[in-house]
């Protein structure tokens, strides 16, 4: 994906990680409001299957942003974090209504952002 000039699009990258923050403030901001404003419980009430589906969305995008860098320019170290991250994610999913779960998914929402911004950062040096 290139433009006219040969420098790299960046497009993908910047929707996976307005999509990973989306995510981490979905995980952060959400229990939040919900425990301060009852009256939105069943206004913000999002359907467990939400997170699974955001995950479904989230693995292959993500995979196959992060993969084709690694394959094409070397760096593999978005792709390692970015696993991680979509790994925590999808620990989150399964752990839906446990404690733990905003913090595991949200962490997973931040090291996915975190790669993607690796990523992004990185192509105007390999121009993949």
């Amino acid at each position: 994906m290139s433009t006219a000039s040969g420098r790299p699009t960046n497009w993908l990258d910047g929707i996976a990680i307005a999509a990973s923050v989306a995510c981490m403030i979905h995980c952060l901001a959400l229990p939040v409001l919900i425990a301060l404003l009852p009256a939105w419980t069943s206004w913000l009430d999002l359907p467990e299957s939400f997170h699974f589906w955001f995950l479904l969305a989230a693995l292959p995008f993500s995979l196959l942003i992060l993969w084709r860098t690694a394959r094409r320019g070397g760096r593999r170290r978005p792709l390692v974090l970015g696993s991680m991250g979509l790994a925590l994610m999808a620990i989150g999913v399964v752990m839906l209504g446990h404690p733990a779960e905003p913090w595991i998914a949200s962490t997973g929402a931040i090291l996915l952002a975190s790669a993607h911004v690796l990523n992004w950062r990185g192509r105007g040096h390999c121009h993949v």
